[in-house]
């Protein structure tokens, strides 16, 4: 029984699955991979979630983060309702939605006053605080993306209003600039928009992912990142690239 194994071998169970699902996407992963990853019997996973589907739902929910761990006392977890990891997921990106600097951008635009500093700043921290909500969601959003396809619900959430929605966001911001005369973009406003988004999810989630080598290897910046990867650095340049890029001459030192 659960309440019999290490209380803390559940979040070790997570962090394999979390693996396995990314390698193997739904379909093709078994609870027998998570378990060969964990030199566990498979039947020992059956004290820690109800199936694959359980353990998956689970994986979602708890590998970021971003709620506590069920106790052995609420071992295993029981397989999700229909719908249910969907709603997680729209959940969590409403709640994100809701406070985005990209979304205060919007409701209470600069001044005309304003310099072209404060409007570098503006663009420069939309990208940082869009790249840190995409960090903070990093294992979650790798398993969806990976797995989605084959997972219609998710595949809606996080195909159609969750991404659509990001990238629909930061075209808007950038229309209402540049009709304002405030950004030249490089590009039509959707690819621009996208790519901003794109190339936050990028360094913010999949490159911690990469099997590559890395040459900034020996700079490892935490536990929790990848060799060479400082996020804050990372999201910092990326702002910096984008504000360069999108800056009328005129305001350019």
């Amino acid at each position: 029984m659960a309440r019999t194994i290490p209380s803390d071998r559940f979040a070790a169970v997570i962090a394999a699955a979390a693996r396995v699902f990314i390698t193997h996407g739904y379909q093709r992963a078994q609870l027998q991979d998570v378990a060969n990853a964990l030199g566990l019997g498979k039947g020992t996973l059956y004290g820690y979630a109800q199936g694959k589907a359980a353990l998956f739902a689970a994986t979602v929910r708890y590998a970021d983060g971003r709620e506590p761990l069920p106790t052995p006392a609420e071992l295993p977890v029981p397989v999700a309702a229909d719908g249910e990891t969907a709603a997680l997921v729209a959940g969590r990106l409403a709640s994100e939605v809701a406070d985005m600097q990209l979304s205060r951008a919007l409701a209470e635009p600069l001044p005309p006053s304003a310099t072209p500093a404060d409007r570098s700043a503006e663009l420069a921290g939309i990208v940082t605080d869009l790249y840190a909500r995409l960090a903070r969601h990093r294992m979650a959003i790798k398993l969806v993306d990976r797995c989605a396809p084959e997972l219609p619900d998710l595949a809606q959430v996080w195909f159609g209003t969750g991404r659509r929605a990001n990238v629909a966001g930061v075209e808007e911001y950038l229309v209402r600039r540049q009709q304002a005369g405030t950004v030249t973009l490089p590009g039509p406003a959707p690819l621009v928009a996208r790519t901003i988004v794109e190339l936050c999810a990028l360094w913010a989630v999949h490159c911690h992912f990469d099997p590559a080598p890395d040459p900034l290897a020996g700079n490892r910046a935490g536990a929790d990142q990848a060799p060479g990867i400082d996020d804050g650095a990372v999201a910092a340049t990326l702002a910096e690239l984008i504000v360069r890029a999108t800056t009328p001459s005129a305001d350019q030192p």
